[in-house]
């Protein structure tokens, strides 16, 4: 762990990037301890059950699966010209970042059923909890593609996220897992506050959604590339509900139910990042860049245990072919984060639109976790017709 980059990062840094992201880096240093601890006695059980039969089975499912959906994602396209492919080696964070370290070249043999590609598995089978941000909406409509008519122009992303369970190797299914991200410009929907001011404000909802993994343990979403704001890393936010109820009038997760099981971020190798920003719209995305090493929340991620990039490969030989991404994360099933400081609702929504949760930290109320306020009820869907939101900033 790079703790002299952690502790270099200033109060009013972070402040500034998520109004209301602050924690106490000693308690943070204490809980990376503990973690790492819980992490090695979770490895010793993986250990034991990733050489099973069904733990092989799950992953041969995963690369059949795999290179099917790429090459359904290319033909839906139209794209005929050999996909390129990026790999890393699990290392330090800096090594990961090296240039030469990332790109492997063009794949010239074919994507069917190639194991050496889509068998990659990113993220250690242990990747760490961390912070949701103060920019969670409880209440995100359950649909796979999350793009709307507006603002979400920029790369499509199509994500595979797939859960493992560390005490069995075997897939977590009935997950619900919400997706959220910045768009090209670098603004959330579902808030308007200092920082973050959406068109349509909190009644905006792109980018954000729910899906409910299968039987085994994946979830797919239909997205764009983020963007990057002042003070962090390019990410994608994650987060996981078990034994969670959805309302089956109106397809909503219902408020109060399950247990948050994974909090977690991905991040973006710096080379793909560059190349997505120099295409349009996010050239026209005027804020500052901060890369991965200097990211306070990169750096927790990351150890020569956890590796936080999901891999990928461009569709065509263009960014505007699109991306295929996926990664497995390996998540404690008995774990429940409901009352942890870095699980904070700053938003929610409901059948009337959204609603600013007045009592969460993010906005200089005290609230966090299960103390944060909520409506009574269940969850609805979004209104019908357009329900783009767009930056009225750019900062």
């Amino acid at each position: 762990m790079h703790f002299s980059k952690l502790f270099a990062l200033s109060a009013a840094t972070l402040a500034f990037a998520h109004p209301g992201e602050k924690h106490d880096m000693k308690a943070v240093k204490r809980e990376i301890h503990l973690r790492d601890a819980l992490a090695a006695r979770g490895q010793q059980g993986v250990n034991a059950c990733s050489s099973s039969q069904a733990a092989q089975q799950v992953q041969q499912r995963s690369v059949a699966r795999r290179a099917q959906t790429a090459n359904e994602l290319r033909s839906k396209r139209g794209i005929t010209s050999a996909p390129q492919k990026w790999r890393r080696d699990l290392a330090a964070l800096e090594k990961w970042e090296a240039i030469n370290h990332n790109k492997t070249g063009l794949v010239h043999q074919g994507l069917n059923a190639d194991a050496e590609i889509f068998g990659a598995n990113t993220s250690s089978i242990l990747t760490p909890t961390i912070t949701d941000g103060p920019y969670y909406v409880w209440g995100e409509v359950i649909r796979q593609n999350v793009r709307e008519e507006q603002y979400c122009d920029g790369v499509d992303v199509y994500l595979e996220v797939q859960y493992i369970d560390v005490n069995t190797c075997l897939p977590v299914q009935g997950a619900l897992v919400d997706i959220w991200n910045a768009n090209a410009t670098g603004v959330y929907s579902g808030i308007s506050t200092s920082g973050n001011y959406a068109a349509d404000g909190w009644d905006s909802t792109y980018l954000r959604g729910i899906q409910e993994t299968n039987e085994d343990g994946v979830v797919t979403f239909s997205t764009i590339f983020p963007g990057h704001y002042d003070g962090r890393a390019t990410h994608t936010h994650l987060l996981t509900h078990l034994n969670s109820t959805i309302n089956r009038n109106n397809g909503t997760l219902q408020v109060g139910t399950g247990s948050v099981a994974h909090i977690g971020q991905l991040f973006w190798n710096e080379v793909l990042r560059s190349a997505v920003e120099d295409t349009y719209p996010y050239t026209t995305n005027t804020q500052a860049v901060t890369t991965n090493a200097d990211d306070m929340w990169s750096v927790l991620q990351a150890s020569s245990a956890y590796d936080p990039f999901p891999e990928y490969i461009y569709l065509g030989d263009s960014l505007e072919d699109g991306l295929f991404a996926w990664i497995q994360i390996g998540i404690n099933t008995t774990a429940d984060y409901t009352d942890n400081s870095y699980y904070s609702i700053a938003a929610y929504y409901d059948e009337t639109g959204g609603h600013q949760n007045t009592d969460s930290s993010a906005f200089g109320g005290g609230g966090s976790g299960s103390g944060d306020a909520m409506p009574s009820g269940s969850m609805s869907g979004a209104p019908s017709g357009s329900m783009g939101a767009a930056p009225t900033q750019s900062a």
